[in-house]
């Protein structure tokens, strides 16, 4: 199975050229059941990017364009009256697939956002009182616009902290960007002609082989000094949850099993600690003033805990 995921993971670099740790991040987010929020500017081929992990792992894929008359119903689904049986039946919202995409999420108030909470953390959704269960695969990749602020929401912290990675998305080098322009005026990409490399059923034998990587005790210590030392620093003023050690853990097995490893190391944590860390904490505010970045201050925290040997 790991050659089919490698083969996967090939496949995507070569369709989505120059986020090369993005997608794979992205894909180890997917594989350890994390969902994904994507921050970068218009234009820089997030839709994209979602779209051909869904082909490529043959599973079903929708997508939601976030506005701000977007209704809960409009997500989870409702029940309308059918007047030829009489009778009331259950309408299910594109959140029953496998791979949703909510893009530029911040557009639509709480209300609408917390629609998704339900289904990120407990996997259902309720209608009408009605409880029903989500695909065993399912994974909710948002984006947001970093740059452009009016008529937006911003995601309230108990909704960021249900996101496995936060990932940001810049321009790529100036070759990567012109093979991309090469690639659409000779129309060599189109998604609908990506043929699958897994289904869902290899997909779920797959997760279950990551979770049988090892965490050793003294990574687990590790990871959890990092996580407390959050919550130490003057530099930041709330740190990051228990949920956040989780989340590195998990993400940390995704990215052994993609290095071919069966065991977890401390550069391994070291990789994924900025993604699941960056949307967890919030700097001080004489520390914003001064302007350091959240990947500056986590790169510092890191540095600063001894590794396990």
């Amino acid at each position: 199975m790991r050659i089919q995921v490698l083969n996967l993971l090939e496949r995507y670099e070569e369709r989505v050229l120059g986020q090369s740790t993005n997608l794979k991040l992205l894909l180890a987010a997917a594989l350890s059941g994390g969902h994904v929020l994507l921050e970068g500017v218009p234009g820089t081929g997030k839709t994209q990017m979602v779209r051909t992990l869904a082909n490529l792992l043959g599973g079903g894929f929708r997508r939601i364009q976030f506005t701000p008359d977007l209704l809960p119903s409009d997500i989870t689904g409702s029940m309308i009256y059918n007047m030829k049986e009489g009778t009331f039946e259950t309408l299910k919202g594109p959140v029953f697939t496998n791979i949703l995409l909510a893009d530029e999420i911040n557009r639509t108030p709480a209300k609408t956002q917390a629609a998704l909470l339900e289904a990120m953390e407990e996997q259902q959704v309720t209608i009408q009182g009605n409880t029903y269960q989500l695909a065993d695969v399912f994974c909710v990749v948002a984006t947001q616009n970093p740059i452009e602020f009016e008529g937006t929401y911003p995601l309230p912290e108990a909704q960021q902290d249900r996101f496995l990675f936060k990932l940001q998305i810049d321009f790529p080098s100036f070759a990567e960007e012109k093979n991309v322009l090469k690639q659409v005026i000779e129309k060599s990409f189109d998604t609908s002609l990506i043929a699958p490399v897994l289904d869902m059923e290899a997909f779920l034998t797959i997760r279950k082989e990551i979770q049988r990587v090892t965490i050793g005790d003294g990574v687990l210590d590790y990871i959890m000094q990092i996580v407390r030392k959050t919550r130490e620093t003057e530099s930041i003023r709330f740190g990051a949850s228990t949920r956040a050690g989780i989340s590195i853990g998990k993400a940390c097995q995704a990215w052994a099993y993609l290095a071919g490893r069966d065991y977890v190391t401390p550069d391994d944590i070291k990789i994924v600690a900025k993604p699941s860390l960056r949307h967890r904490i919030q700097l001080s505010p004489h520390v914003e003033l001064e302007g350091a970045a959240v990947d500056q201050i986590i790169e510092e925290l890191v540095g600063s805990i001894p590794v396990p040997r």
